[in-house]
């Protein structure tokens, strides 16, 4: 087991979903004006981008059990090290969303993840989750497509930014977007409710993505 990885999938998940977290809980009602849906979008694009950069040599920067699986799926990352790597991601988002409920003024909902009543436009079961597998498996071939041999050296994080606040602008309505399994525990916690009986769907959902956009990276690349 290498630790170093692991407490660099931590602190990049910690580092991810507070970007979610912060941005979300604070922007919306800042006195100089709401920075709103674009805010938070450009919140984690930015922070995965930095994170990546920083510490993503030292673990691949995951930051995501999907992602995590999905590269197991695509043949780029061990069986063996993804429970270890899924744990200490898991662990990462709910510190950092302890960390945000001790800070105060956190909503009731703590940026969780939800369909029905619990989404924005009211997305139904179905819609949250087809857009989440959609949006996870279009995350996957991104990151596939950008870390493989022979790609321009120093672009991944950029281009794996761009596409996590991409997916965000498109989903944040329907499913205050997850596409991140950890992500969506750490404020499912905290609160409880109907928040943590739907957190299934957004494990499931993105999971399922990410598998089916290994395979068809795999598939278009072999």
């Amino acid at each position: 087991m290498n630790i170093k990885a692991l407490l660099a999938e931590f602190i990049g998940t910690f580092m991810l979903t507070g970007a979610v977290l912060g941005a979300a809980f604070y922007s919306f009602g800042a006195p100089s004006g709401a920075a709103g849906i674009v805010g938070v979008a450009l919140s984690i694009g930015i922070t995965v981008f930095a994170t990546a950069r920083a510490i993503g040599h030292i673990s691949g920067g995951h930051y995501n059990p999907a992602v995590t699986l999905g590269l197991v799926a695509g043949g780029r990352f061990s069986v063996a090290s993804a429970i270890p790597y899924i744990v200490a991601q898991c662990l990462g988002a709910i510190a950092v969303t302890a960390v945000f409920s001790a800070i105060g003024n956190a909503p009731a909902s703590y940026a969780a993840n939800g369909y029905g009543d619990l989404s924005m436009i009211k997305a139904g079961l179905w819609s949250v989750f087809l857009i989440e597998v959609v949006l996870t498996a279009f995350f996957l071939i991104v990151i596939m497509g950008s870390t493989r041999p022979g790609a321009p050296a120093g672009f991944a994080p950029l281009s794996i930014g761009l596409a996590l606040t991409a997916i965000h602008l498109m989903s944040i309505p329907v499913s205050n977007t997850s596409v991140n399994p950890a992500r969506s525990l750490g404020p499912a916690l905290f609160a409880g409710g109907e928040y943590l009986s739907q957190i299934w769907v957004f494990w499931a959902a993105p999971i399922a993505g990410a598998v089916i956009g290994a395979v068809i990276y795999r598939f278009m690349d072999e």
